[in-house]
């Protein structure tokens, strides 16, 4: 809009509106924004973050502008997690018993994504003993400590604040490889051992407020828990038992296993974006849709060579990786396979660093540690792109958002 005549030459070609700026950020429709209709590409503020197995280094690697940035972590061998806002990252040293956070910049404003600032780790720091498992709920970043049973603490909103480290919740609880849930109450549904079986897995789950305090005990005793995923109503853990379902009141409640798993049993539990339902997957049968309010167990796909199974970024896909090379993506509702190719080479089942994958609603990403890799697998026209980021990439996570507005101001 740099004169009136090359202005108003535009309104006359297009005859359709005026576009006007302004500076009322509580009109947005009064604002430009920048489209992306390249459906064949990724969205403009999709990010991916990948660790290294035998480096401390970082990629992220921004695929709408094929772009990398490297940045240095504390530890080699993270594992990485997307906070609840999908604008931090938590990055996990379970055996150097540290937890860092790390900013992608991007900030959701509603219809729009802003870059609020330059990707960079964030202040805010966990010390807990072996943190391992991650949840991120109603704005909070959280671990379980294998080491000690205790649950670290922290809140997106103090990602930058000077100085900020997680906060203990101590439940006294027996050291355990345990798990933990949110409610959207803001209790916590968390694993406690009595040490009725052997090993380090739990066997019971109780609420607890943050401060730790018991709000209800266990109601059911199983023969082993482990992985669970929560939607703020239900929380959902795998168990040797059944599928075992908690809400915030306490109520609690066992559903069976298919009648052919025998002694296979649940060891993940995924989230999906339909209320009440999750993934269930072993590596001993397959992936099934469980339903807690119909108390029902269904197939997805049953198969025994499955590599990795997740969710895709927005919780509507399912993404199966065979051992094969084999990608298969599956709609959570119809539970049909809406795409499958052949993504990979094959991997064996006993590789001792196998291909890690994380998925959006355009694209497979897929770790290729063998090579350095990430594959970019087009889930329109089945196309892969390879990308070199690392030595030995490890572990992946995605960051940002599935939109490509911008706010111009």
């Amino acid at each position: 809009m740099k004169n009136k005549f090359y202005k108003l030459l535009f309104l006359f070609s297009l005859s359709l509106f005026a576009v006007s700026c302004s500076s009322d950020d509580d009109n947005h429709d009064d604002h430009d924004h920048d489209h992306d209709h390249e459906a064949s590409g990724e969205h403009t503020f999709v990010r991916i973050l990948l660790s290294d197995e035998k480096t401390a280094e970082l990629t992220l690697f921004d695929p709408h502008e094929d772009k990398i940035n490297s940045f240095t972590a504390k530890f080699p061998k993270a594992s990485l997690y997307t906070t609840e806002s999908g604008r931090f990252a938590g990055i996990v040293h379970r055996d150097n018993n540290f937890v860092e956070t790390f900013d992608s910049g991007l900030e959701m404003h509603g219809d729009h994504v802003d870059v609020d600032d330059v990707a960079k780790f964030g202040t805010l720091t966990g010390s807990g003993l072996k943190p391992t498992h991650f949840k991120s709920k109603i704005g909070e970043i959280l671990t379980f400590n294998d080491g000690d049973g205790t649950l670290s603490v922290g809140k997106e909103a103090d990602v930058h604040k000077a100085g900020a480290t997680f906060k203990t919740i101590n439940a006294g609880l027996l050291a355990h490889h345990g798990a933990m849930a949110t409610f959207t109450n803001g209790t916590y549904a968390i694993t406690e051992k009595d040490n009725s079986v052997t090993g380090t897995l739990p066997e019971k789950v109780k609420i607890i407020d943050n401060t730790g305090k018991t709000l209800f005990d266990a109601k059911i005793a199983t023969k082993g828990i482990h992985g669970n995923a929560s939607d703020g109503v239900y929380a959902v853990f795998g168990s040797a038992s059944g599928v075992l379902v908690v809400e915030s009141n306490g109520n609690q409640k066992l559903i069976d296993h298919p009648a052919d798993f025998d002694a296979a049993w649940f060891g993940t539990i995924l989230e999906t974006a339909s209320a009440g339902k999750f993934i269930g997957f072993t590596a001993a049968k397959g992936a099934y849709l469980i339903d807690v309010v119909a108390n029902t167990v269904k197939p997805i796909i049953a198969n025994t060579t499955i590599m990795q199974c997740k969710v895709s970024y927005d919780h509507k896909k399912l993404a199966v990786l065979l051992h094969s090379g084999d990608l298969k993506i599956f709609n959570i509702n119809s539970l049909q396979v809406e795409k499958e190719t052949k993504a990979t080479t094959e991997t064996a089942s006993d590789a001792a660093l196998k291909p890690q994958m994380a998925v959006t609603d355009r694209f497979a990403y897929i770790t290729s540690p063998s090579t350095g890799e990430l594959l970019q697998v087009n889930l329109e026209t089945l196309a892969v792109k390879k990308t070199k980021v690392s030595g030995t990439p490890y572990m992946i996570t995605i960051l940002g958002y599935e939109n490509s507005e911008t706010h111009n101001h």
